[in-house]
């Protein structure tokens, strides 16, 4: 993916992700420096280019755009306080999986010492990094973002969400939280048409046609919930439910799991109780939106 500003790059973190981020700069044509504790993971990357920095504050040095890939913000935040003299002046570029309180608390921190943050998430796997597969979302300095652009599209599709910097780590998890949503749904109707000697290759493509047209739902959802108005325009929360039923009926009858599908009528149930049972199925919003009580 040809970039026009080969800013120079440092990458902090070589798991398998950290060496794609990395490996990625150096296809782009970044002067990119690397750094791990464990240096051997370097190994690979200092043969196509990369620069092996000899210590966490050699890495710091050698480029503005320094972006980090470790294991959680605890382990961010001892690196940083190792090298905090060392920050200033330089965007931090945070890709680090994580929670909206470490974000801002990072940003928080960054910014105190002199350097530009941003806080993302990465919403592909190490393979497609580099590709148009892959997906990075952006949350924190605007300024950071439009002087880094063109060096972070390296990595991927880029999204910056806004300047709060606790956004990319939202979306993440909201995100991720979607995929076992859908995952987890299709393992369960894979069992139960596996009871009926249907291979789960078999069943696969109807299950992305019906992923395919749910889309067409979330979208109108999520007009919906943006305007308060859950008139049922498909189907009604009942009419829902009923289906519910079935399904957790079929699923006990073939012998398999059926804790899924009951967890889903329990939080129907529990918006048919608050008068909801003739709204759409978009007012299930609410149910979610506030704590279970």
């Amino acid at each position: 993916m040809a970039v026009a500003n080969h800013t120079p790059v440092t990458v902090v973190g070589l798991g398998l992700m950290g060496q794609a981020l990395a490996g990625a700069f150096l296809k782009a044509g970044h002067a990119t420096t690397v750094w791990n504790r464990s240096s051997d993971k370097a190994a690979g990357l200092v043969g196509e280019g990369a620069t092996l920095a000899s210590s966490l504050k050699e890495a710091v040095e050698a480029s503005p755009l320094i972006v980090l890939c470790v294991t959680d913000y605890d382990v961010v935040r001892s690196l940083l306080d190792s090298v905090s003299g060392d920050l200033a002046g330089k965007t931090l570029v945070n890709l680090t999986s994580g929670h909206s309180e470490g974000a801002r608390e990072t940003a928080e921190w960054v910014l105190e010492h002199g350097a530009q943050y941003l806080d993302g998430a990465i919403m592909a796997i190490p393979p497609v990094i580099g590709t148009e597969h892959a997906t990075l979302l952006y949350g924190g300095s605007k300024e950071a973002y439009d002087a880094h652009e063109s060096a972070l599209k390296a990595l991927g599709g880029a999204t910056h969400l806004g300047t709060d910097y606790q956004l990319a780590s939202l979306y993440d998890v909201a995100l991720l939280g979607i995929m076992w949503g859908v995952l987890n749904s299709f393992l369960h109707g894979a069992a139960l048409v596996g009871t009926a000697g249907v291979d789960a290759s078999t069943f696969a493509p109807f299950a992305n046609n019906w992923i395919g047209a749910v889309t067409n739902f979330v979208s109108a959802y999520a007009g919906q919930i943006d305007q308060g108005d859950f008139t049922a325009h498909d189907a009604t929360i009942d009419t829902h439910l009923a289906t519910m039923i079935h399904l957790i009926h079929e699923s006990k009858a073939k012998g398999i799991s059926s804790e899924l599908p009951e967890f889903v009528k329990a939080v129907t149930d529990r918006a048919v109780a608050a008068g909801e049972g003739k709204s759409s199925y978009a007012a299930m919003f609410e149910q979610f939106k506030n704590a279970a009580k």
